[in-house]
């Protein structure tokens, strides 16, 4: 059990990162790769599917996550939100599986991931990716690794052919403004399409609006940590643990080629 007051952030990288493994054993059970899941699935509303395996890891990380820092609040997708989280310094920030509906269709991009937040930013980030056994983490001004190796964007100044992910509408606007592109498939988990802007596997990635806290707020760090943004179109930094937990479009990029690839989705 730590204390904000007594231990540092650090202290607690370890267990969070075996929290995430730990949650991607509970997972993989009820993945079949290219076949239906094995979980039960529903739907919130009328398109927002949910599985026994997003409420079963939702419960472990609560209690595991909780009971190793009491004093900070909790805001997950699949927990009814709590406003006392508003109160609180530190928030835990939770999708148990980001991309839900890739896990229940035998898709391989779905992640488990993990913030703590701090006054509004996250201080530390974990996204777990179990099909593809890789594990990103970062600590804020410690930098970011991926499966122990560090991460760290080149910061070319050359945004000509860029490797583009996202909404096809936001795809076809930045390349109306900068020229052709390399179209790279959409990834159905948005935390894994920022991480894989922080490893330079995709060079700018777009985001609808709408993204929730628990979609981005790990990769938003983790991709910060490797030396990139995750802004607003206007700039803006996001901030987390609000009232209303989400956002309007962004772009995540390295950080020397932000004011181009900003200035084109602005026009």
């Amino acid at each position: 059990m730590l204390s904000s007051s007594t231990q540092p952030i650090a202290a607690l990288a370890p267990a969070v990162r075996d929290a995430a493994r730990r949650a991607g054993e509970l997972a993989l059970p009820y993945y079949r790769a290219g076949a239906q899941t094995a979980a039960r699935l529903w739907y919130k509303g009328q398109s927002s599917p949910v599985t026994e395996a997003d409420i079963a890891l939702d419960v472990f990380l609560k209690e595991h996550l909780s009971g190793l820092f009491p004093e900070s609040g909790w805001l997950s997708e699949e927990t009814a939100d709590d406003p006392s989280r508003l109160d609180q310094s530190y928030v835990w920030i939770v999708d148990p599986i980001d991309g839900t509906r890739a896990f229940a269709s035998g898709l391989s991009d779905w992640a488990i991931s993990i913030a703590l937040v701090q006054d509004g930013r996250p201080v530390l980030g974990v996204l777990h990716a179990p099909v593809h056994e890789r594990l990103y983490e970062a600590r804020i001004g410690e930098g970011a690794w991926c499966n122990g190796e560090r991460l760290a964007l080149a910061q070319a100044d050359d945004i000509s052919r860029a490797r583009v992910a996202g909404p096809k509408p936001l795809v076809d606007r930045f390349e109306r403004r900068m020229g052709p592109v390399e179209r790279l498939p959409k990834v159905p988990s948005l935390a894994l399409r920022l991480a894989r802007v922080a490893e330079g596997t995709i060079d700018v990635g777009l985001v609808s609006a709408n993204a929730q806290d628990w979609d981005i707020a790990a990769a938003d760090l983790i991709l910060q940590e490797a030396g990139g943004r995750l802004t607003g179109f206007d700039g803006s930094t996001p901030i987390y643990n609000r009232p209303r937990p989400s956002h309007d479009e962004m772009i995540a990029v390295a950080s020397r080629l932000h004011p181009r690839a900003i200035g084109a989705m602005r026009a």
